[in-house]
């Protein structure tokens, strides 16, 4: 696609321009254009489209992408003026102020970030076509027209100083005298990004709300305002004073005792973000707006230096997920104000990649890709998000000629096949911690590849989301099969992470996705019609179910039936939530002991009185509750005061979910625990799918004793799907509606009970 990339040669933001002439009646005309790490493209005085931090996060040095504009109706007769804004994002990380660092208690990372370039780039290819038939090219080349960017720094952690000293109004119309600009130059071969180039076709970052802040109070110098809830954003506002004077804004997720904003993520770091403006003319309201990253918080505390002021500051939300497919609402306000904090999380970890925290890290993990992709399904549309996070797992995966710096200077070889557990990976993490696991080999993590690719093909039934992945799951198995011990299990990850007791079960909970992985490939064999891989898939699930059941299926003389043991605790019979459900879900229970494992599973939750799992075992161990009955003690362990619970998030005064199940977590915004939402869709709407794309779909409604109505709308890939529950003195009432061409059977089994139940 591009062949030319201009730069100013260095790595700070920057603007370039160049004027053409058009004279000819214009058909159509179409720009592609990619700045790196981030740009912003203008046409004749404004910026082009609704998009923010364009192109979305990828590995540079395997994939670029460009974005595609219509400016059929933005061209006029005479002069016409092309411009872009070039910022730093991952292509070259600016560390002022807050950039991520291992804690002291990690090993020194050998394998820091690297720069992809020395110089920020810009690549634009506009095609006009004329109504007589003829067509014209404009590229980016040496005759644009470069000059210092405002924005003098802007670090990828959200961090931003905009220096309204250097701002050239106008610079992108046709009347501006750009004479004391920098000509462009090419930019030299280490700087151009080396991977493929593909055109953006997932959904772009955009503003979803915007929020007022409002002042609450005065410490320690400071204004602090609220704005009401967590968020990923563009900060906004306009600012006065005499030119020079400086305003700095820190931007938090909580307070901390004394009033003021807290910046301290609790037994970690200190995430000192700070967005700085810098007063241009003496006495005049000027605008700021942070233009290439974005901050994380709901609170701000804003320092005053000198005689600067500020007014209308605001925050521009913004997400990938802006599309909603889902929604639920009931007569239980608690339900409500879980599923709200819970897509609010999501949106805010929606930013081109799939984030585990807007704050600390910003890192791609993998494993909610697969863990929170069917909640996610029905609350947002998630086909393309995906097909791009899956790409990303493609590009990253790992060939056996790859290697990093071991902590003695010599050579780490991950191994062919190796997923990351992050991509794209900017700062890998690849030598496994002494006593934590491994961080960067973890099966939870690299099956999304597979399980996420399984979840997709349920959600949207389009089968070339197998086709696109199968061969590089083909390979992430082989890997593994590399890793199993001589015991015949996987245990070098993290197990259950996030586990309130850290009871991780790494032998049962990580040999359980081996299994899930190899049965998933199986199926997707069938589906390519690949008969033989099929039947080497069968017969190795087979050995790995058969291993597991003869080592961790034990009979439980307390129960009078049989459990399974975790192997981590050798000389007890020792059981978790989550090392019964895994089983249990994915099919590795024996028939004849199925009733058993269930009577076990119950017993776990019963006995902890909660959900002790963390986010690997909290889907598993919630969908296996609502399959086998289990739905009251799910209402009951999700409105509990005090953790773990979601209700307690919002009693401690949440609006976005926590990382742990704890007050004052150490990130505020963490979506991989909000897998409750599938059970809103599957547990008490009912929407339950039996084939792809919900084509066919049973409908098994349960009514909450705190819940007397509730409505909950789906718009699957095969129409929309809506179900109402209303319960009146007498009698419940069902209502279902599904699109013509659904199959679908009305199962009241769940609702059936003391009152009648009227299907209308």
């Amino acid at each position: 696609m591009f062949d030319k990339w201009i730069t100013n040669g260095t790595a700070k933001p920057f603007y370039a321009r160049k004027q053409i002439g058009i004279h000819k009646e214009v058909t159509s005309a179409v720009a592609k254009v990619c700045g790196l790490g981030q740009f912003i493209f203008h046409l004749n005085g404004a910026k082009v489209g609704g998009h923010e931090l364009d192109p979305v996060w990828t590995d540079y040095n395997k994939l670029v992408q460009y974005v595609t504009f219509d400016v059929t109706d933005l061209l006029v007769q005479g002069e016409n003026v092309i411009g872009a804004e070039v910022g730093n994002g991952w292509y070259n990380k600016m560390d002022e102020h807050y950039t991520f660092g291992f804690p002291a208690f990690m090993p020194p990372n050998p394998n820091p970030y690297q720069p992809f370039a020395k110089a920020l780039v810009l690549a634009l290819e506009l095609t006009i076509v004329y109504a007589d038939g003829t067509e014209e090219i404009v590229t980016a080349d040496d005759s644009f027209m470069v000059k210092e960017h405002p924005t003098v720094m802007t670090n990828v952690y959200g961090s931003e100083t905009i220096d309204n000293r250097l701002n050239v109004p106008g610079w992108d119309t046709a009347g501006y005298d750009d004479a004391d600009w920098g000509q462009a130059v090419y930019a030299d071969q280490e700087d151009i990004p080396k991977g493929d180039q593909q055109e953006q076709f997932q959904p772009a970052v955009k503003v979803i709300k915007t929020y007022e802040g409002t002042c609450l109070h005065s410490v320690n110098g400071r204004d602090i305002y609220d704005f009401g809830q967590n968020m990923s954003g563009l900060l906004d506002f306009e600012i006065k004073g005499k030119t020079g004077d400086v305003i700095k804004i820190y931007p938090a997720e909580k307070l901390g005792e004394d009033g003021d904003v807290d910046q301290f993520a609790k037994n970690w770091i200190m995430v000192d973000s700070c967005i700085t403006a810098i007063v241009g003319e003496d006495d005049t309201w000027e605008h700021c707006r942070m233009k290439f990253a974005y901050f994380a918080g709901r609170y701000m505390a804003v320092e005053c230096v000198g005689a600067a002021e500020i007014r209308n500051l605001r925050a521009d939300a913004i997400t990938s997920a802006y599309k909603t497919d889902g929604t639920f609402t009931c007569d239980d306000e608690r339900y409500n104000q879980i599923y709200d904090m819970v897509e609010k999380t999501v949106e805010a970890n929606m930013i081109g990649v799939h984030t585990d925290c807007p704050t600390i890290e910003r890192f791609a993990w993998q494993e909610p890709n697969h863990l929170m992709a069917s909640a996610i399904f029905y609350m947002k549309d998630g086909k393309q998000l995906w097909e791009k996070f899956l790409q990303d797992m493609r590009y990253g995966q790992h060939t056996a000629d790859d290697w990093f710096n071991d902590m003695a200077g010599g050579k780490y070889y991950p191994g062919d096949g190796l997923m990351p557990a992050q991509a794209p990976c900017y700062i890998p993490n690849v030598l496994p911690v002494p006593g934590l696991g491994d961080f960067y080999d973890i099966i939870p993590w690299g099956s999304t590849s597979i399980l996420g690719t399984y979840w997709h093909y349920l959600f949207y039934g389009d089968v070339k989301i197998i086709e696109d992945n199968f061969e590089a799951g083909m390979r992430y198995l082989t890997h593994l099969k590399s890793r199993v011990n001589e015991e015949g299990f996987i245990n070098y990850g993290l197990g259950d992470w996030g586990n309130p007791r850290n009871d991780l079960a790494r032998d049962n909970i990580e040999t359980a996705f081996l299994y899930a992985d190899a049965v998933t490939l199986s199926k997707f064999a069938e589906i390519l019609g690949k008969t033989n891989i099929k039947m080497e898939l069968d017969a190795y699930a087979e050995e790995v179910k058969a291993n597991y059941n003869a080592k961790l299926l034990v009979e439980n003389p307390e129960l009078e039936g049989w459990c399974y043991k975790c192997w981590d605790h050798k000389n007890e019979l020792f059981m978790t939530q989550a090392s019964q459900a895994l089983p249990l879900f994915w099919g590795l229970v024996p028939e004849d002991k199925e009733a058993d494992i269930v009577k076990a599973f119950r017993y776990t939750l019963e006995r902890d009185g909660s959900f002790i799992c963390g986010e690997v075992g909290l889907p598993y161990v919630i969908q296996t509750a609502r399959k086998y009955g289990m739905n009251d003690i799910i209402c009951k362990y999700i409105t509990k005061e005090e953790h773990p619970s979601y209700y307690a998030f919002i009693l401690d005064g949440e609006t976005t979910l926590g990382e742990y199940w704890e007050q004052n977590p150490r990130s505020h915004c963490h979506d991989m625990m909000g897998h409750i939402i599938e059970w809103y869709y599957n547990g008490i709407a009912g929407i339950i799918p039996e084939k792809p794309g919900f084509a066919e779909v049973t409908i098994r409604p349960y009514l909450p004793k705190s819940i007397h109505e509730f409505t909950c709308a789906y718009q699957s890939a095969s129409g929309e799907i809506r179900v109402n529950v209303k319960e009146t003195e007498s009698e419940i009432l069902l209502d279902v509606k599904c699109a013509e061409g659904i199959m679908y059977t009305v199962d009241t089994s769940n609702l059936e009970g003391e009152k009648t139940v009227v299907v209308c």
